[in-house]
């Protein structure tokens, strides 16, 4: 019997406007690009997992002979990610986002201890920065 798996090697998230994705976690965010194929997805390094950004209405779109054998996938409407943060790092993360003109949603403190802050990206995506300490990690 196979043993529950040890993490997540990607996470997707959606987004129409890969242009402004890209800008956005490379620019904003300072994630490595990986690659880019056209307007169907752009993928990120972060840490020891990738971030996959897919355009919804491409990879609804069966695989062809001759292609890939991805099976069609995708979201509409905003995801949800959260990347891992250091409690000193946060206020870092709140100036480098606010200085790029993105609204922090919220900043918060959990009861049982950490911090998280809130925002989006250009698509609408929620995204969050937080201790691991919030899950027990």
């Amino acid at each position: 019997m196979a043993k529950a798996p040890a993490q997540i090697l990607e996470s997707a998230l959606y987004a129409s406007d890969l242009d402004a994705a890209e800008r956005f976690y490379a620019d904003v965010l300072g994630l490595e690009k990986i690659a880019r194929a056209g307007n169907r997805h752009v993928f990120f390094k972060c840490g020891p997992g990738v971030l996959l950004i897919f355009n919804p209405a491409e990879t609804a779109i069966p695989y062809k002979k001759g292609q890939l054998p991805v099976p069609p996938h995708g979201a509409h409407g905003p995801g949800h990610l959260c990347f891992k943060a250091e409690a000193e790092e946060l206020d870092g993360w709140r100036d480098r986002l606010t200085a790029a003109r993105v609204e922090i949603e919220s900043d918060m403190e959990w009861p049982q201890g950490g911090r998280s802050i809130y925002f989006r990206d250009p698509a609408g995506n929620s995204l969050e920065f937080t201790e691991a300490r919030i899950w027990g990690l």
